[in-house]
């Protein structure tokens, strides 16, 4: 399971070569585009960023086109649209060139939000280059206590997962752990990390001579998701239902369904 990443908007770059004639407003677009998502509503969401794109387009805002189609590649990758992802991260790794954004944090996440998608679809190859750029810089830019540099991590496991990679992946699990446990509110993503790192196991060692590790990475995975303190909100909603599965797999129905029902109680309440 991936974890998300955030578009810095704090861009230090470069002019575009054409004058930008305004600016999109991406605060508002993103606090939209929130409750969209909240609701489960890819399809309004998509709809909501083509239109603000377009707007970008007309107004030749570089920065507002950068952030919309950064949150379009995620919509794309959740979809299943393989096409339009792959477009999406081939016009943002251009913006990340054309605006000299290729060695700051805000090309980083362009690189991880593009090196996710190739992962989604096949692609492990091309999305382990960008996950190497991308960790160069936040490794460099970022303190250890970044919940973005756990996100890189983790995800960059999972594409030496595909790659057959083992060792370095749970080494690179790991350093998400390690990362997390010093994030607030951390407790969701470490507990994404442990159901990955169960599925590593399964993949290296089998189902039957890892089911100890396994047993013990769902039961960690478990205690935080019950973590009491932990806000029950739309990403909590998310979180449930992208675990939920894996529990199911391993036979723990009883907390599955438990994740299922906390997320559509959630739902409803927004």
């Amino acid at each position: 399971m991936e974890q998300q990443t955030q578009v810095t908007l704090n861009l230090c770059c470069g002019d575009s070569k054409k004058k930008s004639k305004g600016n999109i407003p991406v605060g508002r677009i993103i606090e939209k585009l929130d409750e969209h998502l909240g609701r489960n509503d890819y399809a309004e969401g998509e709809r909501h960023l083509k239109y603000w794109l377009n707007e970008a387009e007309l107004l030749s805002d570089d920065r507002g086109a950068f952030a919309v189609i950064n949150e379009l590649i995620g919509i794309y990758r959740k979809c299943g649209n393989s096409e339009g992802a792959i477009k999406a991260s081939e016009d943002v790794l251009r913006l990340v060139e054309k605006m000299e954004l290729s060695d700051t944090t805000g090309g980083a996440t362009a690189y991880i939000n593009a090196a996710t998608a190739y992962k989604c679809f096949g692609d492990w190859s091309a999305a382990l280059e960008l996950y190497s750029k991308a960790r160069e810089i936040y490794e460099r830019e970022l303190q250890n206590t970044d919940g973005r540099l756990g996100g890189l991590y983790n995800n960059m496991a999972l594409a030496l997962s595909d790659a057959e990679k083992y060792d370095e992946a749970a080494q690179m699990f790991q350093k998400a752990l390690a990362v997390m446990e010093n994030v607030k509110n951390g407790e969701l993503e470490r507990a994404i990390t442990f159901l990955n790192m169960a599925e590593l196991e399964e993949r290296r060692a089998g189902l039957e001579d890892g089911a100890e590790y396994i047993y013990d990475c769902l039961e960690k995975a478990e205690k935080l998701l019950e973590t009491e303190d932990i806000p029950r909100n739309g990403y909590y909603a998310f979180v449930a239902e992208k675990c939920a599965p894996t529990f199911d797999y391993y036979g723990w129905f009883g907390f599955a369904e438990e994740l299922k029902t906390t997320a559509e109680r959630i739902r409803a309440e927004i």
